[in-house]
């Protein structure tokens, strides 16, 4: 729709507020002498005062009166300049007498200067009390700070100066068409030269802003040329020039309405409005005569002009509004040569350059037609983009118009009783000639080439036009002129204004007055509602609705647009988008239970408590759709909910859904708090059941009960259970149990219980139940009381159930091991369950033995090596060699296990095999203690003899390959050290070339150098002592043996004291193998038969001479010739006679586990008492051993003692 002001048309002369042109001042000051022309005039700085040149006197006048109010006499010849500071203390006076008079705002005189020629200009700068005074010749620079005038010469005349905004710099036009520019020292920064030289005389010029980019701009006419030009403060010409076609006296910046423009006057007897481009928009004023001065009232409308012939005009400029409007965009002019489209509900925006005075402006749909001065512009819209329009169509005519809007292809130009319709090639194809001048015109719509157009008459008529139809078609007329009128969206009521400012509205369809509304002066209907306008009046806006009163608010300015909530307002010169509460409305349809329309009404726009309020009369009202709507609107999910349990009702219930009307009515009253009343309801429709469940939920039990049946035990159960939950919610958890208990929730009341800690209740609950039907819930009880501690209680309740699994599984959980491991006595499958995660909170514990056996136990192999070997190389990592040997002993005796249950040879020999590895390793690490504490520590409480044997059986033992811990420079160092105590240099000095091949760490070189010095004097050879005996061959043996710790010629095994690491005196045998080891056993103990010994003989034990070794007294004799008669590397196998020639005092037994072989040794040195360990099968001087045991209970070796199991 167009909506187009009536004030939209002419720019300057109908738009004067106040004018006193027109009155010659000469004849009355002057006395009838002679007229005296106006060369200059300017405004004080408030704009109450103007300043005029006329003749010789300075006159000064009232602006807004006109009234003369000072004469000023203080030159002698013509007046040519005036010019007032801008800090208004003061303004300035030249002439033809040469001279500078300052005046003060008080009217005197202070202050006179002169030049060498007649003074042609005066400038104050803007920022500065600086005066530029400018004559034929130079110009000079005043300020009251300086007692001297600073002039500088110039090569012509001045006519014209004028300083930039900043007051850095001043421009001086010259009569030889030169423009100088001049910094505030006088110095020259840039020159312009304009074509045609002393021709071109340069008589008005002015700074003025670039409104594209905010730059300063110099503006220069010149005479010969009659153009107008742009330069930039260097001199630059931009832009192409202006023809002026007359003579330009003066050029003054307007800054006002929003823009910026240029007033200039001269030889064309006017003062003329330009645009800061250029553009010529229109005359200001015409006098008789040149106009040779005009100025500006800064900050504000007025202008002042000065003519040749003595006329003084002082006018008000007021440009009108001119803009469309069709529905949501709005165009208007911008500057007076620029076209806005403005879209009132994105805000976006686009602007239009026409570059020329802009009339009148239509819009309609896609289309925009703006006439220009001498032509009519047409604008498409683009489909693809928001607001882009290009030109359509260029009409080159001047339209005289009042009024125009434009249609799909036409323009509809009015002119008071006449309308025409032009297509766009400007070609009138229609006209119509009205009874009574067109006040209003508003396009209706319609199709291409046939739109309807609404008019308002001055003689109150309202008329209907179409193009395509040469007659008016009368609608309706009133008695008072017609201002304005819209019409209704279903284009069915018609509202209008008329002159007596009353707003009304009629029915079309019959010419029916539905309701007057006093002091409107707009008027517009809603686009989105039928029934509702607004209209503006003595500063109120008032919103009516349908036939109800009318809401208002305080608001200044014209209604000219109504859509949805958002009115469109035209405040002074600028349209502004009011958003509007239609809460009023609203209520009103509400009011009057219209719920379709307050629907309507409130989709416009309205607060969210207007819809809350909306929603619940909706619902009382069973208005379920709307009521919905409105719900969602608000986002309130819970009524949201209630509706659509109403909606499914009523379509579950079919055609007897009507009759639950009540119970609907009951949901709501529920809903909204009001339960007694939903309550008595439900009662009324037969729903007891209803009352009962919103009791229930409301925790009013007591209440609940008063609306059950007699028969109703389940109700009354689930009441029970609701009300457990109620007293859980309230923090009172004994009596959520118990009502949970009777009302058979065993479980819940089971949960309530445990949580609380009551063990007592859980036992309780638990004798209550069944082991078969309710097995499951007494495994909860189980497990909460195995949770709090009541381990035993739990057993109990699991061995009720018969659940062993579970049984062990409480007591590992709980940590009860003593009963876990009891119970894994009594059913080994469960032997795993426990003990792995025994095991596992042993090495927790760092019980690491006991987790290893552990492991053992529950089948985890693996794992329980895997602890030993962890033990035992961290053992050596942190120098523990004992620990480490007794771990790697016990690592030894799980091979052992795992050789007797192997399944295979070739497994049982692999686990043998390691064995031994690990049993050489305990060994030598439990040697390598005393020989690490020599080396380390200040003192030790081993014996030499003991540490020297202990250094040769590692060096023996180390000669298959090293063991990582084992330092062989400690066991050289030892060996070296001792054997030097013992006299064996032999040993040492060979201990001294084995330290040549290692490193020896520097704390040790000094002691081992001095060492290798003692010995080297010492001869070579050992003490007879010290060298070991074989007690198989008889033979000695050097200290070092390079085959290890057995005899050089024999080969047999030493066997050594695991204490002092002597060579004991037992020689290995072995029986047949047809004897088993308990045959052997029994043989062995058998004490042996009675024999005539010699005399000599008696007395001894098996002495070997050499006149005794053919005897067959002794078994071991025959194993015992020369070598050339028998090979004395050969084992010594017994028979059954043999082993009853044996006495059992000398012969020691070691038993090994399946699958080795017990071991058989003879003690050839019977009063040598030797111990044996069972455990371990060491053998040690039974002096030593019990010394130890003695000090430690147990084992040095093995750490068993007496009570330890055996193999």
């Amino acid at each position: 729709m167009l909506r187009q002001d009536i004030h939209a048309g002419t720019l300057l002369h109908e738009s004067f507020v106040y004018s006193w042109a027109n009155s010659r001042v000469a004849p009355f000051l002057l006395g009838k002498r002679r007229i005296d022309r106006i060369y200059d005039l300017c405004f004080s700085a408030d704009g109450i005062q103007l300043i005029a040149a006329a003749g010789n006197k300075v006159l000064v006048y009232e602006a807004l009166s006109g009234t003369l109010l000072h004469s000023l006499k203080g030159h002698k010849d013509t007046v040519y300049c005036v010019a007032f500071a801008k800090d208004g203390k003061r303004f300035a006076s030249g002439g033809a007498d040469k001279n500078v008079i300052i005046w003060t705002s008080s009217m005197e005189a202070i202050l006179k200067y002169s030049h060498n020629d007649a003074i042609q200009c005066v400038s104050y700068n803007p920022v500065s009390p600086i005066l530029a005074s400018c004559s034929s010749s130079d110009f000079g620079l005043w300020s009251p700070e300086q007692k001297n005038v600073q002039k500088y010469r110039v090569n012509s005349r001045i006519c014209a100066c004028s300083w930039n905004d900043d007051g850095t710099l001043l421009a001086l036009g010259l009569a030889n068409g030169t423009v100088t520019i001049r910094n505030r020292s006088g110095e020259e920064k840039a020159k312009i030269e304009r074509p045609g030289g002393n021709q071109s005389p340069v008589w008005a010029l002015c700074w003025n802003i670039n409104r594209t980019d905010q730059t300063e701009l110099l503006c220069v006419t010149d005479w010969g040329n009659r153009t107008l030009s742009f330069h930039l403060p260097n001199g630059m010409q931009i832009r192409s020039e202006k023809h002026l076609g007359f003579n330009a006296c003066r050029i003054v910046p307007y800054r006002h309405a929003g823009g910026d423009y240029l007033l200039v006057c001269g030889s064309n007897r006017q003062c003329q409005l330009f645009s800061s481009e250029g553009y010529a928009l229109g005359p200001v004023a015409e006098c008789s005569k040149w106009v040779w001065a005009t100025a500006t009232k800064l900050n504000s409308t007025v202008v002042a002009f000065g003519s040749e012939d003595g006329t003084v005009g002082c006018h008000q400029l007021i440009f009108s509004t001119v803009h469309g409007l069709y529905k949501e965009r709005y165009a208007f002019r911008e500057h007076l040569t620029d076209v806005v489209v403005h879209h009132l509900l994105t805000e976006e925006k686009v602007r239009i350059c026409c570059r020329d005075l802009i009339k009148k402006i239509a819009i309609y749909k896609n289309r925009l037609a703006v006439q220009l001065q001498e032509k009519l512009m047409i604008y498409e819209q683009q489909e693809s983009e928001q607001l882009h329009y290009v030109i359509k169509e260029r009409i080159s005519q001047n339209f005289e118009c009042s009024l125009m809007v434009i249609c799909t292809n036409h323009i509809i130009l009015c002119h008071e009783k006449k309308l025409q319709s032009v297509n766009f090639q400007g070609v009138k194809e229609r006209e119509w000639t009205l009874d009574s001048p067109v006040r209003y015109i508003k396009i209706v719509g319609g199709p291409a080439n046939k739109e309807g157009l609404l008019l308002g008459l001055k003689n109150g008529q309202v008329s209907k036009i179409f193009l395509d139809n040469p007659f008016p078609v009368e609608l309706l007329k009133i008695s008072v002129p017609i201002r304005c009128l819209d019409l209704s969206s279903s284009r069915q009521k018609v509202a209008i204004v008329d002159d007596n400012n009353t707003c009304s509205v009629y029915q079309l369809s019959n010419g029916e007055l539905l309701c007057q509304e006093p002091h409107a002066n707009s008027v517009a209907w809603n686009i989105h509602c039928e029934d509702m306008l607004c209209f503006s009046g003595q500063n109120w806006l008032n919103i009516k609705a349908s036939n109800f009163p009318c809401h208002q608010q305080k608001f200044q300015g014209y209604v000219v647009g109504f859509y949805g909530a958002k009115i469109f307002c035209l405040q002074g010169y600028s349209m502004t988008t009011l958003q509007v509460p239609l809460s009023a409305p609203m209520y009103q349809y509400l009011d009057r239970k219209l719920y379709r329309e307050a629907y309507e009404v409130a989709c416009m726009g309205v607060t969210e408590a207007d819809w809350s309020q909306l929603a619940h009369e909706s619902v009382n009202a069973l208005e379920l759709d709307i009521a919905t709507q409105a719900f969602q609107r608000i986002q309130d999910y819970k009524y949201l909910e209630l509706m659509e349990s109403i909606a499914n009702q009523k379509l579950l219930g079919g055609p007897q859904a009507n009759l639950n009307h009540n119970v609907f009515i009951g949901d709501i009253l529920a809903w909204q708090g009001k339960f007694n009343e939903a309550a008595r309801l439900y009662r009324k429709c037969g729903r007891s059941d209803k009352a009962v469940a919103l009791f229930t939920d409301l925790r009013l039990f007591d209440q609940a009960q008063e609306y059950l049946s007699s028969d109703s035990t389940a109700d009354r159960m689930t009441i029970l259970k609701k009300r457990a939950d109620w007293a859980q919610n309230i923090h009172d958890p004994r009596a959520a149990a118990e009502m949970y208990l009777n009302a058979g929730e065993t479980l819940k009341a089971v949960e309530i219980i445990a949580a609380n800690g009551w063990t007592s209740m859980l036992v309780d609950a638990s004798r209550k139940l069944d082991a078969k039907d309710q097995a499951s819930t007494l495994r909860i009880i189980s497990d909460h009381l195995r949770r709090l501690g009541s381990v035993q209680l739990a057993c109990d309740i699991l061995r009720r159930l018969g659940d062993t699994a579970a049984l062990a599984a409480a007591l590992v959980e709980c940590g009860a091991w003593t009963e876990a491991l009891a119970l894994v006595k009594q059913h080994p499958d469960l032997s795993r369950n426990v003990y792995l995660p025994y095991a596992r909170w042993l090495a927790e514990q760092e019980q690491f033995i006991e987790a290893q056996q552990a492991y053992y136990e529950a089948g985890c192999l693996e794992e329980a090596e895997r602890v030993l070997n962890t033990l035992a190389m961290n053992a050596v990592a942190l120098n523990k060699y004992e620990d480490a040997s007794h771990f790697f002993w016990l690592f030894a005796k799980h091979r052992l296990q795992l050789a007797a249950k192997a399944e295979s040879p070739n497994e049982t020999l692999k686990h043998v095999t390691q064995f031994h590895a690990l049993e050489r390793k305990s060994s030598a690490y439990y040697a390598y203690k005393a020989i690490h504490r020599f080396t380390n520590e200040p003192f030790t409480s081993s014996l030499p003899e003991a540490l020297f044997n202990m250094a040769r059986y590692l060096l023996h033992e180390t000669l298959h390959g090293p063991l990582a811990g084992i330092s062989q420079f400690a066991v050289v160092y030892s060996l070296m050290k001792h054997a030097k105590t013992l006299g064996a240099y032999k040993t040492a000095k060979h201990a001294v070339t084995l330290l040549q091949n290692l490193k020896i760490p520097a704390q040790f070189q000094e002691s081992v150098d001095l060492a290798v010095l003692s010995i080297r004097a010492q001869p070579y050879q050992d003490a007879e002592d010290l060298l070991p005996l074989c007690y198989r061959c008889s033979m000695s043996n050097p200290l070092y043996n390079p085959r290890g710790n057995c005899c050089i010629h024999c080969g047999e095994n030493f066997i050594f004291s695991f204490i002092s690491f002597e060579i004991l005196p037992l020689v290995e045998f072995y029986v047949e193998e047809d004897i088993s080891a308990v045959e052997a056993q029994q043989l062995i103990k058998t004490e042996p038969p009675k024999r005539t010994l010699d005399a000599k003989n008696e007395g001894e034990d098996y002495q070997l001479y050499e006149n005794d070794r053919q005897s067959s007294a002794d078994p071991f004799a025959s194993y015992f010739y020369p070598h050339q008669l028998r090979d004395q590397t050969s084992k010594i196998v017994l028979n059954r006679d043999a082993l009853l020639q044996l006495k059992p005092t000398e012969v020691i037994v070691c038993r090994w586990p399946s699958p080795l072989p017990s071991q058989y040794y003879r003690n050839f040195l019977p009063d040598v008492a030797l111990k044996h360990c069972k455990h371990c099968n060491k053998i040690f001087h039974a002096d030593d051993y019990e010394l130890h045991y003695l000090q430690k209970n147990q084992c040095p070796f093995c750490r068993s003692n007496r009570s330890s199991p055996t193999f």
